[in-house]
């Protein structure tokens, strides 16, 4: 397949300063290149477009519910693409996967009972305990053989027997690990033996950028993963539709799926309809697209990999999954990686958010032509340091 074909045009510039976007607008008027909040340039696919223009054309907005086919075509794809035969009673909608998150620490925790939470992690995570009020227990992720993977033995004299929760993130965001089978089996020892339950965020589970690595949903191990997790799954990253607000909590055990309900209710608002009506026409009719998104992807991360490593100071592991580059700063001259590339025209994430001053985060998903931009300028910036 060719990724350039005219209905998959990723190199194409689409101008979004006008646009309201969190992403643009944040350094607007200003000569910096935002590569930092995780939604990606790239057009929806056409079949998205399509529907929701559709839609609109009915001219009819009321108050609206997930279709039976969504639910239909959302267990398919589970059982398809993972083997994991969900119910559909099991399926709860969400405007979003960040509340999903804080709803699974208020509703799947008791007070003083702990958050279990890898550290560095996506920055909800983090304000998900302090919002529930709950004590947090920082897992550090740490690198093993070129992968950055939580260290749950670090925490095992931290936990009481009082239970809690154990918050997961596979793919890893930062960092794009995809977990292997034995992790998430050691991952399900360390929670039983705690009694903890599990929130798993399993949102880039369909941005998988190496052919020998597998999505393997935590709750699809067995019974004992089921009974205990809430997975938090959307089509927001993997088609760019988060500004729609359309995401899924998986919650096979039905005590805790009443008890999320329950936090849920009169706070979380619904679904919209066009939101339900953009994720119908991603998962029935958005393959293609998505897979030639992979194959760009891909030959991003290659070309970022390749570029970050040849640098001074810097350092980028493999990044298995998701368009986000967690990259290694801390040999460079610079108190602030993050305000030293921002002074260079270029917008990361600072890695103090997620926990460490000394990286940043790098959205790839964009056109080559604003990675090569954004690369250009790290590297003058680099050129002016004595190294």
């Amino acid at each position: 397949m060719d990724v350039n074909q005219p209905s998959f045009d990723f190199d194409k510039e689409i101008d979004r300063t006008a646009t309201d976007s969190d992403k643009w607008n944040k350094y607007k008027g200003k000569d910096i290149l935002p590569m930092w909040v995780a939604d990606s340039d790239f057009q929806s696919p056409p079949a998205v477009i399509n529907a929701l223009q559709d839609r609109i054309a009915h001219g009819v907005f009321g108050y609206t519910h997930a279709s039976e086919s969504l639910t239909d075509i959302f267990v398919s794809r589970m059982a398809e693409r993972y083997n994991w035969h969900i119910q559909p009673e099991w399926v709860v909608y969400l405007p979003g996967l960040v509340c999903g998150l804080n709803i699974a620490a208020r509703a799947l925790t008791e007070q003083g009972q702990a958050i279990v939470s890898p550290s560095p992690i996506y920055p909800p995570f983090i304000s998900s305990a302090k919002f529930a009020e709950r004590p947090l227990v920082k897992a550090p992720v740490k690198l093993e053989n070129g992968r950055w993977l939580p260290d749950l033995t670090h925490i095992d004299d931290q936990l009481t027997e009082q239970g809690g929760l154990l918050q997961m993130c596979n793919p890893l965001n930062p960092g794009g690990t995809v977990y292997r089978r034995e992790e998430l089996d050691a991952t399900l020892a360390f929670a039983e033996k705690h009694n903890l339950l599990v929130c798993s965020d399993e949102i880039h589970c369909d941005l998988i950028l190496d052919n020998d690595c597998q999505h393997i949903p935590f709750a699809s191990l067995n019974d004992s993963a089921a009974q205990r997790s809430v997975t938090l799954m959307a089509p927001s990253k993997t088609f760019n539709i988060a500004g729609l607000g359309a995401s899924i909590a998986i919650i096979p055990n039905a005590d805790i799926r009443a008890r999320f309900n329950r936090v849920k209710r009169g706070i979380v608002p619904g679904v919209n309809l066009l939101a339900f009506t953009a994720a119908e026409a991603a998962y029935q009719h958005g393959e293609d697209w998505l897979q030639a998104q992979l194959k760009y992807l891909a030959s991003h991360r290659d070309y970022l990999m390749q570029e970050i490593n040849a640098l001074p100071g810097m350092k980028l592991e493999q990044i298995e999954a998701t368009y986000l580059a967690w990259i290694d700063c801390s040999e460079l001259p610079v108190e602030n990686p993050f305000s030293f590339f921002e002074k260079a025209g270029v917008g990361l994430s600072p890695g103090l958010d997620f926990g460490n001053r000394k990286f940043v985060r790098l959205n790839f998903g964009c056109t080559r032509k604003t990675l090569e931009e954004a690369l250009r300028r790290m590297k003058a910036a680099i050129a002016t340091l004595d190294l």
